[in-house]
Formats: structure tokens, C-alpha cells, sequence
């Protein structure tokens, strides 16, 4: 069998196992999650083959045999001693430390092979902290644990790699990404980039509006933000180009508008689920929370780019070029996209779980599907475009798999030894109870940690560690998670490790530093967003309708501003004048009172109000 046609087939095997589990439920915990990930890890291996084009892929090829063969194993004897493990609590003997040793290297060396050498060598002080902490001075020391105590935590029980990271992965994560997969493959993603088309191409900037509406549409059900860039980016980067956009600029775009789709509702980058299973939440408590800050983000990028397309004089898309409104709304395009939403929801409201609710929406676009397609089709197309959709998403869940089954370790560990609660104490002791400096001094190290690492990934390490030092000084659970997230996921936008723009740069041909540049101009209001979290409690949608109204406003003031100061745009038209308003209308705009983010929004129209009367064009 060739190496396309293996991938092909363990991509469709994964695919079928998450459609079979999530119409008739998931199989008990560690058997769901020890078969899931032995089918990824296979998966994986031929996906990402050792030695690939060299000279030596005959020493790879062995090498991926005997780890794909360890992983199976490992995986194989969990699910044959599942009732052992869970009911009887069993001691590690050698073979178990053996298969612990082969199972985490496995899942470390393919989680080296997708994302780089960070999260495996993360993981890995991970485990040995826990081995050798009790040699170090200090607080950081602990009272240490022998080699079969972490094989216990790690491979026997549910606290370790089978723990809820992977359990996540495995149904509701995993669920999602088919859904996301095959609605994409039916006829969603021609919608999706038709709608940003006839919506932006004929505003200022119009290319670049285009970009941002289907990266973030993309984006709000993808996993990835570099994935998208390299997806959606090969169609918008070429055409910002053609159309006379700087390079730089152009790569800039589309990296934030995709990175902007990670921390918007419903997939938040897969976090949303992972981000309920660890506050006991419900999944509707967490993508209502997030709302408000991602619609506040899109708005800031649409402003942004409005303000230099007026500044530039971008152009917009002609006419000829924008597919027509019969198109956009063409049943074949639109029928999925509501179906797959409509199902979804019936499964809510039939009081389904997240996972099954997702199997109704799965089931629904392919009714649409084969309604709207058959004799438009032949049969034989059908049924290549549901499959390439499944084969994507068994492919899509390697990635999210491997990383969340190595978090999990990782988290095991940090709970084990209590390091998060260690740090926590010391970010607090250092930041002298201060909220505001204990919440700079955590987005500075969630952007660090974050650096090279996909969002749940990013997002699981830094809600460990941080998320309890912002609790620890009177943060709400939700708003402090939601924090980390958002520094943890703009770290792939800031520089010097900001791989979302190293690849739109690669796409548009230019140098990644000038595009670094006005990727953190456009995305600047995301570095200040998080903040209002911790400032105003309606910016979760949690408090008073009026505590809702204040974040909303404190938040259209920022979105306006910040844009507005960094692309140079006229307000009165006397430019030290502009600069002093808008200053003045971002402090009050984060100054947590009840009348101050009315005050900003007031100054803001006055002195709109003033531009208009002496002609000056602010948009």
C-alpha cells in the first residue's frame, strides 16, 4: 500500500470512529480516548513519515513502525485492562513504566514533528520536575515522587494522558472538527468566501475586507489560525496584491483575521470545550462570554483597515469581480450552512450533549447537501466531496489529539507537584496584590508561553499556571481564563516567534518583520481588550444590563480610538488636537467607572461632529 493511500485510509478509519461515537455516544472514558488516540497517532505517522526525502527515510520508516507499534500497544492494553485500572487502582509494574516511556515519547516525538521542538521539551521538564523537583532550593521544590508514582498518575488513570484534555479531544472536540470539515466541503466555504466578497469588495479597502470577513468566517470554525492563514490567504493575499496593497500589509491581514477567528464563538480554536470542562461551565456560559470582546476585535480590524485604505487610497475590487447576489444566496451554497446551524441547535434544545448535538448538525448539511446537489452532481462527485471531508477532519484531528493528549501530561504534572499554585504565589507576592500588575506580568509570560504553540494547546498550558494567579486576586473565573486565552492566542501575531505572520509572509513573498509591524497595529486593540475583561464584569455578558452597556461602550471607545491614533486618521483636522482627544477618550475609555465610557463615546462624537463641519473624512 502507498503511503498516500495509507494516510487516506487511517484519515477515513479516524473520521468514521468519531461519526460511529458521536451517533450512538462515546465508549466508556479511557476506552473512547485510548482508541482515539491510537488511530490519530497512527494517523500521524504517516502524515508526518521520519526522514521524508532523505537518504535515510528507510531508518525513519523503522522508526515510525516501532513507535506507531509501542503507541498501539500501549493503547491496546488500557483498553484491555480498563476495568482493572479504574477499579482496582494497580500498582506500575516494569512493563507499565515501559509503556508509559513509549506512549509519551510517541505522543512528544509527533507533537515535535507538528508544532516543533517548544511544547515536547515543555512537556518534558514537565515530567521531570515531577521526577527531580525535591533536588531543587527553594519554593520551587517539592516533596518528589519515584519513577512509579508518575507512571500511576500518568498511564494508569484517568488524571494522566486519558485524563479530560484528551477526553475533550476525543468526542466533543473532535465532533466539532467533523462538522467544521464537511460543512466546508459542502458547499460552506464557497459561501463563506462569496458572502465576504459581495459584503467588503466594493468598500474602502475593500481586498482587505474581504480578507478579514472570510478569515474570521474560516477561522470561527477552524482549529488553527496558521492553518487558515495558509487556507484562505492563498486566495486573499494574491488578490490584496494584485489590487496594489503593500506586501507587508497585505500578509498582515489576513494573519490577524485569521488569529481574530481563534477567540471567536463556537470553536474558539477548539477551546471553548476545553475551557467549560475545566471551570464546570457550560459551553453557552463560555461563547457568550466571548462574544462581545471578539465582535469588538473584528470591528477594530475593519476600522483599522478603513482608516488606511482612506489614508492610502487602497483600492477596491471592481465590480466584475464580486460573484452576484443570486449566487451568495444560491441554495446549493446556503442550504448546508443552515441545515448543519439548524441541527445543531434542535440537538440543544432536545437537551442533547454537545457532541450528539453536533451529529444532528452533521446530519442535517448532508441532507441539504444531497438535496440541493443531486443532479447537479453525479453521485460519484458526492460522494468524493463527503469523503475528502472526512479525510480532512480525521487529518485536521491529529494535530489537536497528539497536542491535547500531551497537555494532558504536562497539566498531570503541574497538578502533581502544585507548581501552578507555586507560581501563582510568587506573580501575586512580585505584583504586591495589585490586579492591574498582576495582570500585566501574566499577559507578558502567556505571550512567551504561547510563542510557537496552536490556541488550545497555548491555552491549556497558560489557564494551568496564570489563570489562578488573577483568581488568587479577586477575578472571576470566566474573566480571568478569558484573559489568558487571548494573550496565549495573539502570540501567534506578536513578534519574534509570530508564525501566523511567518506564513502569510511566505505567501505574499515579503520579509515578516514589517509585516510583524502592522500585525500588531491591526490587531492592537486585542493587547487591550483582555483588559476591560478584568475592568468592566458586562464585557462577559455577566452583571446588570447596565454593567453590559458600560463594557460595550468603554469597548466601541477603544475600538475606535486605538485605530484611529496608530493610522493617523483626522478628527478636527489639527493633528495634535486629534492625538490629545483620543488620548483623553482611551484613558476614560479604561478608567472602570460608571460615566466615564459615556464620556468617551460623547468626546468622541463632539469632536467628530467638529471634523464634519470643517470637511475633514474620518470615514
Amino acid at each position: 500500500m502507498s503511503l498516500e493511500r495509507l494516510q487516506k485510509t487511517l484519515a477515513l478509519a479516524v473520521g468514521a470512529f468519531v461519526f460511529y461515537t458521536a451517533a450512538t455516544g462515546p465508549f466508556e472514558g479511557l476506552v473512547q480516548r485510548a482508541i482515539f488516540l491510537a488511530l490519530v497517532s497512527c494517523l500521524g505517522f504517516a502524515l508526518y513519515p521520519l526522514g521524508k526525502g532523505t537518504s535515510w527515510r528507510r531508518v525513519g520508516l523503522i522508526v515510525d513502525l516501532v513507535l506507531a507499534a509501542i503507541t498501539v500497544t500501549a493503547c491496546g492494553y488500557v483498553v484491555w485492562n480498563y476495568e482493572t485500572i479504574m477499579g482496582s487502582l494497580p500498582w506500575a509494574t516494569t512493563l507499565d513504566m515501559a509503556l508509559t516511556v513509549g506512549l509519551v515519547g510517541a505522543v512528544l516525538e509527533l507533537g515535535r514533528r507538528t508544532v516543533g521542538l517548544i511544547f515536547p521539551v515543555l512537556v518534558l521538564v514537565g515530567v521531570a520536575y515531577a521526577l527531580f523537583g525535591d533536588l531543587l532550593p527553594g519554593a520551587l521544590s517539592h516533596r518528589g515522587f519515584d519513577a512509579a508514582f508518575v507512571t500511576e498518575t500518568i498511564f494508569l488513570g484517568d488524571l494522566g494522558i486519558w485524563g479530560m484534555l484528551t477526553g475533550v479531544a476525543a468526542t466533543v472536540i473532535a465532533a466539532f472538527v467533523l462538522f467544521g470539515a464537511l460543512l466546508l466541503h459542502t458547499g460552506g466555504g464557497q459561501a463563506f468566501m462569496d458572502f465576504a466578497m459581495r459584503v467588503g469588495g466594493r468598500q474602502p479597502g475593500g481586498a482587505a475586507k474581504i480578507a478579514t470577513i472570510a478569515s474570521g468566517l474560516f477561522g470561527m470554525i477552524s482549529g488553527s489560525a496558521v492553518a487558515n492563514v495558509a487556507t484562505t490567504g492563498n486566495f486573499t493575499i494574491p488578490m490584496m496584491i494584485r489590487l496594489g496593497y503593500p506586501r507587508p500589509f497585505a500578509a498582515a491581514v489576513e494573519a490577524v483575521a485569521s488569529t481574530g477567528g481563534q477567540i471567536a464563538p463556537p470553536i474558539m480554536g477548539a477551546a471553548a470545550f476545553v475551557m467549560a470542562e475545566i471551570l464546570g461551565m457550560s459551553y453557552w456560559t463560555i461563547i457568550t462570554g466571548a462574544i462581545l470582546p471578539a465582535i469588538l476585535f473584528y470591528v477594530s480590524v475593519f476600522v483599522t483597515v478603513h482608516f488606511v485604505a482612506l489614508r492610502r487610497g487602497l483600492a477596491v475590487l471592481p465590480e466584475d469581480e464580486l460573484p452576484a447576489w443570486s449566487k451568495v444566496l444560491a441554495p446549493r451554497h446556503v442550504a448546508p450552512i443552515v441545515c448543519a446551524l439548524g441541527g445543531l441547535g434542535i440537538g440543544i434544545w432536545l437537551g442533547r450533549s454537545i457532541a450528539t448535538s453536533a451529529f444532528y448538525g452533521i446530519i442535517g448539511l448532508l441532507i441539504a447537501f444531497l438535496a440541493t446537489q443531486t443532479g447537479r452532481l453525479s453521485p460519484r462527485d458526492m460522494a468524493g466531496r463527503l469523503l475528502a471531508g472526512l479525510e480532512d477532519a480525521g487529518k485536521g484531528m491529529v494535530i489537536i489529539g497528539v497536542l491535547l493528549a500531551g497537555a494532558q501530561v504536562l497539566v498531570s504534572m503541574i497538578n502533581l507537584t502544585g507548581i501552578g499554585v507555586t507560581l501563582s504565589s510568587m506573580i501575586v507576592n512580585l505584583a504586591g496584590d495589585s490586579t492591574i500588575l498582576v495582570a500585566l506580568i501574566v499577559g507578558l509570560v502567556c505571550l512567551v508561553m504561547g510563542m510557537g504553540l496552536p490556541t488550545t494547546a497555548a491555552y491549556v498550558l497558560v489557564a494551568a499556571v496564570l489563570a489562578p494567579a488573577l483568581t488568587s486576586v479577586g477575578v472571576a473565573p470566566l474573566s480571568a481564563h478569558l484573559f489568558v486565552f487571548y494573550f496565549a492566542t495573539i502570540s501567534v501575531i506578536t513578534p519574534p516567534v509570530c508564525v501566523a505572520v511567518f506564513v502569510g509572509s511566505g505567501i505574499a513573498d515579503t520579509n515578516w518583520l514589517p509585516a510583524a509591524g502592522h500585525a500588531v497595529r491591526l490587531g492592537a486593540v486585542t493587547y487591550v481588550v483582555p483588559f476591560l475583561l478584568l475592568l468592566y464584569p458586562g464585557m462577559t455578558m455577566q452583571g446588570t444590563p447596565l454593567d453590559i452597556v458600560e463594557a460595550v461602550f468603554a469597548g466601541l471607545a477603544l475600538v475606535v480610538a486605538i485605530p484611529a491614533l496608530l493610522s493617523g486618521a483626522k478628527l478636527t483636522g489639527q493633528r495634535p488636537m486629534d492625538v490629545l482627544i483620543l488620548l483623553v477618550v482611551i484613558a476614560l475609555a479604561i478608567w472602570p467607572h460608571p460615566v466615564t465610557p459615556f464620556l468617551a463615546i460623547a468626546l468622541l462624537t463632539g469632536a467628530r461632529f467638529v471634523g464634519r463641519s470643517k470637511g475633514e473624512a474620518l470615514a
